[in-house]
């Protein structure tokens, strides 16, 4: 007589693979700077030139007092120039496209030529305390307003509004992916997936406090609580926390994955560092 397996253990034996696969994902400290920055906000690599970028705000987040700056910083954590480009305000969110850095810079985009260090400014009309900032294969550059909820995008010299939603309160970390526009709602975590069409999916919920988002894998994420956790969200919108620093008092602000190197780069807000862990898939 032939057993038949019952189908609810074949469910359990997936399952405990799967939370064994999410478990084995890590985050391992490779080095932390000092407390050298002033406010770190956000980090970007360079790959072309091999280096880090960090905009540190020196002040309040959402104050015009030009004392904002970005710093270069090589990829074992050596500061190059700690105040590379000065005179913004409150920078945050980066993002690059051939030889130009773009910087959320509050109520403008802060446009940077990286062999130059040279900065000019657009203005977008309305805009309140933008915050991340991604581009596409096209050169697009998409801007978030934590504010107003809304998503700018910024081609050929001119902004408009890209999405607004009443229901998206505190859009933050943005990410365009595969033609697809992530972003992640600061005061909920809740992540969402903007298609082509601009329709709306809820993929799932981190921390709140939803800052950074990177890509990991194949319909993974990372995701960063801006009071001190990161999120490992998988392909099917479970979320694992992978790292906790809040009883250390240090932030986990706007993160950057190194594919390459599998190193994930963190700056610390009010910690004024930059940490740099391992992850290990």
């Amino acid at each position: 007589m032939k057993k038949q397996i019952n189908p609810r253990i074949i469910f359990m034996l997936a399952a405990s693979l799967i939370a064994s696969a999410v478990s084995a994902q890590t985050l391992t400290l490779k080095w932390k700077t000092d407390t050298l920055f002033r406010v770190p906000e956000s980090v970007f690599v360079d790959s072309k030139n091999k280096v880090l970028y960090v905009a540190n705000i020196d002040g309040k987040s959402d104050a015009k007092d030009g004392q904002g700056f970005i710093s270069k910083v090589a990829l074992d954590g050596k500061v190059i120039t700690l105040q590379w480009v000065s005179g913004l305000n409150a920078p945050k969110g980066m993002g690059v496209v051939k030889n130009t850095l773009y910087v959320a810079d509050l109520d403008r985009i802060a446009i940077i030529d990286i062999p130059s260090g040279k900065v000019s400014f657009h203005e977008i009309p309305d805009a309140q305390f933008l915050n991340d900032v991604t581009t596409d294969d096209k050169g697009n550059v998409y801007v978030s307003d934590s504010r107003s909820g809304k998503i700018y995008k910024y081609a050929n010299n001119k902004s408009e509004v890209y999405y607004e939603n009443p229901e998206i309160k505190g859009t933050n970390g943005l990410l365009i992916e595969k033609g697809h526009l992530y972003f992640v709602d600061f005061p909920t975590g809740k992540f969402y997936k903007l298609d082509g069409s601009k329709k709306l999916t809820q993929i799932g919920t981190s921390g709140q406090g939803g800052d950074g988002i990177v890509p990991v894998g194949k319909d993974a994420f990372l995701i960063s609580s801006w009071y001190g956790e990161i999120y490992l969200l998988d392909a099917a919108g479970k979320a694992t926390k992978l790292l906790d620093t809040k009883d250390q008092k240090l932030n986990t602000a706007d993160i950057y994955y190194d594919a390459a190197s599998k190193t994930l780069y963190v700056p610390t807000f009010f910690g004024n560092s930059v940490a740099a862990y391992t992850f290990a898939m």
